[in-house]
């Protein structure tokens, strides 16, 4: 047996391994992404996240107006850094709703107290099963949703400010 030969299966194992350790490095998209959009929200009824918000409903997403819905926790740090952002888009008129994922009230309240608060209702879903239900892979994620309350985007992590572009075109694409 030639030398060359010997060494030919290190050198292909050598490449395999090249090519899984680039490809784990790189990969082609991280984001899962739900396979709702152009379907419409399924439908659910979610008890209020905190006294004197409204609860939150998959009918109270279709009322003729397109609308935000974002989901987020009072634990998630990503989510105090989109939350300026939010409030920037509520003043420009965007209506926010929301979902509070595996939150208690109080800790809801108080993150609503600390960061601001842009959205109309917020429904707690205790056990993700909403979140879930919605091709939600974690938080803060945001669908536009149009008037008829089928989601047309998916914007997984953060809102950050140099999105809010792509946002508003977004709600206006979904009106």
């Amino acid at each position: 047996m030639s030398r060359a030969t010997r060494f030919l299966p290190l050198v292909l194992l050598a490449a395999i391994l090249g090519v899984l350790v680039w490809r784990l490095g790189n990969p082609a998209d991280p984001a899962i992404r739900s396979k709702l959009e152009g379907k419409r929200v399924p439908a659910f009824a979610l008890p209020a996240a905190v006294p004197g918000k409204p609860s939150l409903e998959s009918a109270s997403l279709a009322t003729g107006q397109p609308r935000l819905l974002n989901i987020f926790a009072s634990w998630c740090v990503p989510c105090i850094a989109e939350a300026p952002v939010l409030d920037q888009l509520e003043r420009r008129g965007v209506a926010i709703d929301a979902i509070a994922v595996r939150d208690r009230p109080d800790d809801v309240a108080q993150f609503l107290s600390r960061h601001g608060d842009p959205y109309r209702r917020i429904g707690s879903d205790a056990d993700s099963r909403v979140q879930l239900a919605l091709g939600s892979s974690g938080v803060p994620e945001t669908f536009v949703i149009d008037g008829r309350g089928i989601i047309r985007y998916q914007h997984v992590g953060p809102i950050e400010q140099g999105q809010i572009p792509l946002i508003l075109a977004e709600l206006e694409k979904a009106e």
